[in-house]
């Protein structure tokens, strides 16, 4: 019987079905932490000397390529993710708002971060 968690499908048992084996990668961007894949289009901090279509890599903390989980340092200090620079534009706008009672105190103040949306090329995987 189909279940609506997914454990079975049309009678079929969820280990028996065949898996989907992805390549994925741990990168970091601008101080965070990004899990990416080839295709994504992930959104980062402005990365300032890149112009659209420019190509750029990114470190790698871990990668994972099925069952192989890689994240020795050393063997990841050759590993760079490459990346092409889709658009540079800003996110949504964050009101600051400070406020003293009985004071007459009000400040009011905005900020739009600024990104940059790249999209992710390779992930070369570790020598076997």
């Amino acid at each position: 019987m189909p279940s609506a968690r997914g454990g079975w499908t049309a009678g079929v048992p969820f280990r028996a079905r065949e898996r989907e084996i992805r390549v994925y990668a741990i990168v970091r961007s601008g101080g965070r932490q990004h899990k990416v894949a080839v295709g994504d289009i992930v959104e980062v901090d402005k990365i300032s000397t890149a112009k659209v279509g420019d190509t750029v890599e990114l470190s790698t903390l871990l990668v994972v390529d099925g069952e192989a989980v890689t994240s020795d340092p050393w063997v990841l200090a050759g590993i760079k993710v490459t990346a092409e620079v889709v658009d540079h534009h800003k996110g949504a706008k964050i009101d600051i708002l400070r406020y003293k009672n009985k004071t007459g105190y009000r400040r009011r103040q905005g900020h739009r971060q600024q990104y940059t949306a790249i999209k992710v090329t390779g992930i070369p995987t570790a020598a076997k």
